[in-house]
């Protein structure tokens, strides 16, 4: 393609750009919180696709009346804490003062393509925005960045090969929460409110955690699965190629290109792990996990499930998952919370019968294989994906001459 109709232009040159709001002091004022008013923050950027829809708080009027909200199509870039992470708002929200909204000038930009234009800038603002306590890209530095900008059909037509990939991701990402809920909803029906299969018939008994059905039991967690505790890797043994070593930063993101490797053969079998095993976290964010990220090898602080005869992954997974509040609740350490070993005896959960346990297992052990195809498809398109996005925009391939992407969910 040629470039000699691509333009050099800020952000600032392609719309608006404005710092979102957060005027009252102390932010964490509880009067603030707890309204019909999304409030995203830059966690809420970073984990989010392409779409900003998922948030963790939301604002009262009165946070509202001291915060702005933004409209949809907004384009918002973190500037603190997690540098240079952008979305496009799916609905209308507020968002803090460390948080950039970009508003389009449709004669002169697509949104898509400046926020796909920023991932080629990304390591750029980050390597300018070390600091001494906390990263920061303040507004003067991120208008000092020159977007390559083709004529507007271009542009269009760049963000629309783009976010085909991404909008495929987007609805798979979908699926994925549909299938986890169908699956977490099962077991609360079956194990935690007793509707499962033939419950007319059955009758309650007094147990440790109240009335349970006849015949089934209370046990602690650690009758019912082993926990082996990840290999403690030293530095010498990290490198760029073989196996990824999964920390609490790949439960939550995935795997990166900065993930640290190791080939494994000197690594005891108990430390690999592969697709469907379940992983706890017993430090940081406590919780447990279905891996779904193909083979790897576990870190130290985190812990493989390794279910007792008679019980599969998915009743451990689901009863641990379901148990999180009381482990919680015991969890220890001012700043990064954690528990002990001994938690596993403190902690009890309902535990029915094998024929029951097994009749649960054939419904949810196929959603959980649906979540693992749907997770590496994810993985393949966000490849292809990556792929393609500077060849794009550095006009490397003519885009006129591509045919439209035919993608998809199968």
């Amino acid at each position: 393609m040629a470039t000699s109709e691509w333009r050099p232009a800020k952000l600032d040159q392609l719309g608006h750009v404005g710092r979102g709001r957060s005027r009252h002091r102390p932010r964490n004022a509880d009067f603030l919180y707890g309204g019909p008013y999304p409030f995203f923050q830059t966690g809420d950027i970073k984990a989010a696709n392409y779409y900003l829809n998922d948030y963790t708080q939301t604002y009262s009027e009165a946070g509202l009346a001291q915060s702005k909200l933004w409209q949809p199509g907004t384009l918002c870039i973190t500037i603190a804490a997690n540098i240079a992470e952008s979305a496009i708002l799916g609905i209308e929200g507020c968002f803090p003062d460390s948080v950039v909204g970009f508003v389009v000038d449709p004669e002169k930009a697509d949104v898509r393509f400046v926020k796909y234009y920023l991932e080629i800038l990304k390591l750029r603002m980050q390597g300018i925005s070390h600091g001494s306590t906390q990263d920061n890209l303040s507004m003067d530095k991120l208008l000092t960045f020159d977007f390559l900008v083709p004529p507007l059909p271009i542009q269009r037509r760049i963000a629309g090969i783009l976010s085909a990939y991404d909008d495929l991701i987007e609805n798979s990402q979908r699926r994925i929460k549909i299938l986890e809920e169908m699956a977490r909803r099962l077991y609360r029906e079956w194990f935690v409110y007793f509707r499962f299969p033939g419950h007319e018939d059955c009758l309650l008994v007094d147990s440790p955690l109240g009335e349970i059905p006849e015949g089934w039991e209370v046990k602690p967690f650690s009758a019912i699965a082993s926990y082996v505790n990840g290999y403690p890797f030293k530095p010498a043994e990290l490198g760029p190629a073989g196996k990824p070593i999964i920390k609490i930063k790949e439960l939550k993101a995935g795997i990166v290109a900065d993930t640290p490797r190791n080939i494994g053969d000197e690594i005891p079998g108990k430390y690999h792990i592969h697709d469907g095993d379940v992983l706890f976290s017993w430090s940081a964010d406590l919780d447990a996990y279905l891996w779904m990220g193909g083979d790897g090898l576990l870190n130290q602080h985190l812990f493989t499930v390794l279910p007792a005869d008679t019980f599969s992954r998915a009743f451990c997974f689901h009863s641990l998952k379901g148990s999180m509040p009381r482990f919680r609740a015991l969890s220890l350490g001012a700043t990064m919370h954690h528990i002990k070993r001994s938690a596993l005896d403190q902690v009890f959960t309902v535990v029915a019968p094998a024929p029951m346990r097994n009749r649960f297992d054939v419904l949810v052990e196929p959603i959980h294989q649906q979540l693992i195809t749907i997770s590496k498809q994810i993985q393949n398109l966000r490849h292809s994906r990556d792929l393609l996005l500077p060849r794009l925009l550095s006009g490397q391939i003519d885009v006129e001459a591509l045919p439209e992407p035919v993608l998809s969910e199968s």
